[in-house]
Parts: C-alpha cells; structure tokens; sequence
C-alpha cells in the first residue's frame, strides 16, 4: 500500500496549544482509528483536515504532492469527505436530490433528474443498497440516512472519508452494515479515518489505532497487534482499574425495589426482577428490547398497564416523574441533550432544576448563595472540567455533559439510580469516572439500574446482569457465573 495522505508537524492553537507538532498519515485502502479523551485534539486534527479549521503551521500532502486546505472546497477538491454524527441532509427532499444537492447534474440549463437518478441507484448499489432513490429522508432509518451521506461522499470522487462516531444511534444490524460497507470500501482503495469511544468497535474494524493525548500523537500501531487494555493505557496514561470487575458486598436481604409481572405494552407485559440494598444489576439486549421502556416506566414517563411495583417493602403507584423522584428514584435517559439538559442554560442552571423548589428563597427568587455552594460541590466532587459553573452547558465535552446530568439527579437525593447508555458517545476518563460513581452510590447502600449495549461495561460495574428479548427477561446472570464477554453475547444471540 502506498501513503495517500500525510499531515507533517500540523500545530494549532485557541490561546492554548490544542495541536502540537503532529505527524499523521493514511494508506490507501486503510482503516485507521483515531481515538484519545476529549480535549485530546481529535476534532481539531480532523478539522484541519477537512478544511474547517487552518492550521497555524504544518503541511498536508496528497500522493505525495503538498496541498493546500483552507476551505470545505479545498478539502472536496482533494477528495477529501466527513461522515459527522449529526447528518446534513434535508429531511423534506429525495435520497436523489440530497445526493447532489448543490452539485446538480444538469441538461443544459435544466437539472437532468433521470440522469441523478440512475447515478444514485449506482452509488447505492456501491453500498450494497436495493433502495429507490426517490424516497424521502424523513421516511429513512437512521442507519439508512448515514448510507445516503456515504453516497454523497462518493458522488463527489472522495477518496478518503472521515466517519465521527458514526455508530452512536445505530442498532446491532445497521452497526454490522456498516461496518460491511466500510470494508467494501476499503477492498476499493478507499481510506477512512474512523473516530470511536467505543473501544471493542476499534479493534474490530480497525488496521491502525492512533491514539493522541493532550495535543500529541503517544501511540501509532498496527490493531492486531494490540489489546483493549493497551489503547486504553495510551488513552488515558495510566492502568485503568475502573473497569476491572471485583466482586462486591451488598444487603442481600434488603430489597430496595420489587418488580412483579410489570406489563408496559402489547410486547413488553411480564417483567419482574428486584433490587438489593448497594446492588448494581443490569440489563444486556439489543435496541429494541425493552430495556428503556422498563426504566420509563418506572420513572412514570410511560404509563403501567399492569403488574405491582414496591419500594423499601411499599407497594407505589407511580403517575408521573414527580411521582418517581418524590419516590426516592432518578434516571439518566439515553439522549442526554435532547432528554437530560438544557442546552441554552448554565450548569449551574441545568444542576439545580429537578428539585429548585429547594432552593427558593421566596416565591418567585433562587437562594443563589445554597445554589452556588450546591453547584460548586458538584463541580469538586464529580471532576467537572468547566471554567465557570455559570457557562453555557452545550459548550462542555459529551463526558462533562453527562456528568452533570448525574450530578442534577444526585442533588435530588435518590435511593435509586436508572442509568440508560450512559457512557454513550464520551471518552473513556470519563466513562471510568461514572462507573465509580455508580459503585460508590452504591457502597453507600444505594440501588443502580445500569443499562448498556457495550457488555464490557456491564461485567466491570454489574453484580446481577438480566438478559432482555424482545420484552422478555430471557436468562439472569449472577456476575461470579459469567467468565467472559463472549459468554454474555451468546446468551443475547441465543435468545434471538
């Protein structure tokens, strides 16, 4: 294979150095991981790259020839393309149409809508896609939708593509898609730049794990010859002990919370299990088998149809989440920007809302003194990386977002605690941060619903691990009985 891009001594700086001298390059027909915490300088590199933001000194080459990226253009120009995580296609318009949208193919002065067309049918076709081209965005997949921006790519002749956690919202099926397209691609001589907090996915898909840590490159090896532990270590700088499963003792005859026949729905109508005074258990399924709709439910978000809910030996009706937070109950919802904040409020703001009716002075003014003390400890406490408790929260890292999700339910002063994805899309400092507050909460007597597809996560943190189909609870696990990751998956697949 020969080198298809090279990026030599590429600094940049925002009043504090972000990018310091870093050599990065790609094969043709390679798939490289870029990974690192946040902050690391991920982002930026790729910014760079793809013409969003300029290096301040540096040099980029293309087949061997320097070239000059300043611009979007410049990046399309040299075959250069970004999958982000959020799409930039318009949901009212064809597949067709968002494929060459800006870049018509035209027929004299009259876009030529036939030739688009058979044109889109052929790079779907490249994709392994029987679809019509005229159907419209918002009636796709999310997983689909991500197809249609790979097309786009295409379209334009990319010859390196640069996927931004592109799994995030994909399910099992469209994640192994993907991930098949992604090698078909590769057999065609094209080089992708594949960025990823989930670490399994890594070693995977992955030829070439690059790891930068605060504005460097520390690690650029070959994948097959390194271990999960071994990119964590470059990650993080250190061993990383949170995610080393240690088996743990809890009130086994105090049971915090009691689920008998619970129905929700047509599908999910026979759920039982119970929750021990400091146990942690979790739920392993795939999207789509109920283990968000349980934790819903509980919180009052949906409504019961059936069954009996008891908590600290009481039988509750649960309404409402005023009901579930008056009950002693918090949950962490799986979209933290679009569920768990405010993205226009402060952290401090964001910190305080689900019980500032404790912290009002009078009627209508906030005890911004209480306030602030509260906010400040939460800050301290949960390794909150922000300048100002009173910065706006869409500014924060996904890791810090989500930490402060935990700390607003904390405050309300929970005996149980229902965790839905929350080490989604966040760096693994911060995932390691979260999986020792949830075994501190814990410790304290605590009870944790900890739901998650990554199964690593589930063995290191989980006392009892509940395996869901199709809502159905089809096999529980006491965690001395699993002996490893490959034990779990074959329960998940079994029960398919």
């Amino acid at each position: 294979m020969s080198e298809i891009l090279e990026m030599k001594g590429i600094s940049k700086s925002f009043g504090v150095p972000v990018l310091k001298n870093v050599d990065f390059g790609l094969e043709e027909g390679e798939i490289t991981a870029l990974v690192g915490g946040n902050g690391a300088g991920k982002s930026t590199l790729m910014k760079i790259m793809t013409g969003v933001y300029t290096k301040d000194s540096g040099s980029i080459h293309i087949n061997g020839n320097e070239c000059k990226i300043d611009n979007i253009q410049d990046a399309k120009n040299n075959g250069i393309a970004m999958i982000f995580q959020e799409f930039s296609l318009v949901p009212t318009m064809t597949i067709s149409e968002n494929i060459f949208l800006g870049e018509e193919i035209m027929h004299g002065k009259r876009r030529d809508v036939a030739a688009m067309h058979e044109r889109a049918i052929e790079l779907l076709a490249r994709l392994g896609l029987d679809v019509n081209p005229d159907e419209t965005i918002s009636d796709l997949s999310v997983g689909m939708c991500q197809m249609v921006e790979i097309a786009k790519a295409l379209s334009k002749e990319a010859r390196i593509l640069v996927f931004d956690e592109p799994t995030a919202s994909l399910s099992e099926s469209e994640i192994n898609h993907l991930f098949n397209v992604m090698k078909k691609l590769k057999k065609n001589g094209i080089s992708m730049v594949y960025i990823s907090h989930r670490m399994n996915e890594i070693l995977e898909i992955s030829d070439v794990v690059t790891v930068l840590r605060d504005g460097e490159i520390v690690m650029h090896e070959k994948a097959k010859e390194l271990s999960l532990y071994d990119i964590i270590y470059a990650i993080m700088g250190r061993s990383n002990s949170g995610f080393n499963w240690q088996e743990r003792e809890y009130d086994s005859s105090n049971t915090l919370l009691q689920v008998d026949h619970l129905a929700i729905n047509r599908k999910i109508n026979d759920i039982s299990f119970n929750l021990k005074s400091g146990e942690i258990i979790g739920f392993a399924g795939l999207m789509g088998s109920g283990r968000t709709e349980i934790l819903e439910t509980l919180f009052g978000i949906r409504k019961k149809l059936g069954g009996k809910i008891t908590i600290s030996g009481e039988e509750t009706e649960i309404f409402s989440s005023v009901d579930a937070v008056r009950e002693g109950l918090a949950l962490i919802p799986e979209d933290r920007r679009e569920q768990g904040l405010v993205g226009i409020h402060s952290v401090k703001e964001n910190a305080i809302l689900p019980g500032i009716d404790n912290y009002k002075k009078k009627r209508f003014l906030i005890d911004e003194k209480k306030a602030n003390k509260v906010v400040e400890s939460n800050i301290k406490e949960m390794k909150i990386v922000v300048d100002d408790k009173d910065k706006q929260i869409n500014l924060l890292s996904g890791g810090n977002q989500q930490k402060v999700v935990i700390a607003k339910w904390m405050n309300t002063n929970p005996r149980i605690m229902m965790l839905d994805e929350p080490t989604s899309g966040i760096d693994i400092g911060a995932k390691t941060e979260i999986i020792q507050l949830m075994k501190s909460f814990a410790d304290e007597g605590n009870g944790v619903i900890f739901v998650s597809s990554e199964l690593s996560e589930l063995m290191s943190v989980c006392d009892q691990i509940y395996v869901l189909h199709n809502g159905m609870i089809t096999k529980k696990y006491n965690r001395k009985e699993i002996d490893n990751e490959e034990m779990l998956q074959h329960a998940i697949q079994k029960a398919i």
